[in-house]
């Protein structure tokens, strides 16, 4: 069984940064160069690139469609998302080289149509993005780049996706998200239990090998490495050989 290890890019206005638990005004800058960093992913061993358009996820739009399309042309395969909300979006981000569309928002607030789009374009080409937090023992699913909250809960929409054709499910407990805190591998655990069938890609928090190694363990079938690699807490080529 595959595990794959997938370094992260999140964009906006054209820039690398990181966003603290979400938040917008807690942001990071990095590079003013996304290509010249996934060029460097490629170059470590990187299969796959995580790509997050923040500012689509807020608007609704496609706003970095250019940056990505350069990155899926230089050879990685891509795995974007953020500002897909009609299908024309995921047309779009195919049409780029795109190999597989992250769906959030649309995922949480509109699961019939996303049914429809699974059985149209494949569960390989779609990866369902169920970002959560813990409130009252409930896993609550924040949409709209993580600033509202939804009725549907993550144990509702898991294995109704599970059962409707989604093969990928990428989830990040929001609260560990850029926190360096490690994994909530209780939350990936849960996850293996009530949609055993969905490959679970682990995000928020990692910040040692041995987070992958626990994550992998408890059943993820893929980790999302954002502010460790971009701070050197270890390198892509140490991740990989895990």
């Amino acid at each position: 069984m595959s595990f794959d290890i997938i370094p992260a890019i999140d964009l906006r206005d054209g820039r690398v940064v990181r966003l603290r638990q979400g938040d917008y005004a807690q942001q990071t800058t990095y590079s003013n160069d996304p290509g010249e960093l996934a060029r460097r992913y490629l170059h470590d061993g990187a299969l796959w690139l995580h790509v997050v358009d923040l500012d689509g996820a807020r608007s609704g739009k496609l706003d970095n469609l250019a940056v990505i399309r350069a990155m899926a042309a230089d050879g990685l395969q891509v795995q974007a998302g953020g500002g897909v909300r009609e299908e024309d979006d995921l047309r779009r981000l195919f049409d780029v080289g795109v190999q597989r569309v992250v769906l959030g928002s649309v995922a949480i607030r509109e699961p019939e149509t996303v049914a429809r789009w699974l059985d149209t374009w494949g569960g390989e080409r779609i990866t369902i993005a169920l970002d959560t937090r813990r409130i009252d023992d409930r896993w609550t699913l924040p949409s709209a780049g993580w600033t509202e909250t939804e009725a549907r809960t993550l144990d509702e929409l898991a294995p109704w996706y599970a059962a409707h054709g989604a093969h990928h499910l990428l989830c990040t407990d929001i609260d560990r998200d850029g926190m360096l805190a490690g994994f909530n591998l209780d939350l990936y655990r849960h996850l293996a239990d009530i949609a055993p069938q969905l490959a679970a890609q682990a995000s928020g928090g990692v910040r040692s090998l041995a987070d992958i190694r626990a994550a992998r363990d408890v059943g993820a079938r893929g980790v999302i490495l954002g502010r460790a690699l971009l701070e050197g807490r270890f390198t892509l080529e140490e991740a990989l050989a895990c």
